[in-house]
């Protein structure tokens, strides 16, 4: 996606028309059709007043991703209640099947075995909650995928 687009998308979400951005800014309904066209740039103080307008930071608004934000915004409405109800595990198994062929191929006892002794030493050493102990090993093997990920890249 190319910065225009992320001017354009955050506009959007925001549901301003692209001359009320202009009006706010002080600059013409051209003008910030040329920045989302991609034909100019805003200069900094410009970028930075877009930013506060649309909500986001200067970084979120030049890395603006709309299917990324909408994700985000979902996860923000979810409650704690209707996030208990929701069988993750099949709803990533349509996009991950492994996910529901495993159980049938794998011996899991060691493996949990091992997690369960990782996530009481992060509880001991670093006196976690259970749930934040998971939360910690969760992302701990996010990054080490993305660090293999990389590496095979």
């Amino acid at each position: 996606m190319n910065l225009g687009s992320s001017f354009s998308n955050a506009r959007k979400r925001k549901g301003l028309s692209q001359e009320a951005v202009a009006e706010k800014l002080g600059v013409s309904r051209q003008t910030v059709s040329k920045w989302e066209t991609g034909e100019t740039l805003p200069d900094i103080r410009q970028s930075k007043r877009l930013a506060v307008l649309f909500g986001l930071s200067l970084d979120e608004l030049i890395d603006f991703d709309l299917d990324v934000q909408e994700i985000q915004d979902a996860i923000d409405r979810t409650s704690q209640a209707a996030a208990d109800k929701i069988d993750w595990t099949k709803a990533w198994s349509k996009k991950y099947p492994i996910l529901a062929r495993y159980p049938d191929e794998v011996e899991t006892g060691p493996y949990m075995t091992a997690l369960s002794e990782l996530l009481d030493d992060l509880k001991k050493r670093y006196n976690y909650e259970e749930l934040d102990s998971f939360l910690v090993l969760k992302d701990i093997l996010a990054s080490v995928w993305k660090n293999r990920k990389s590496s095979a890249d």
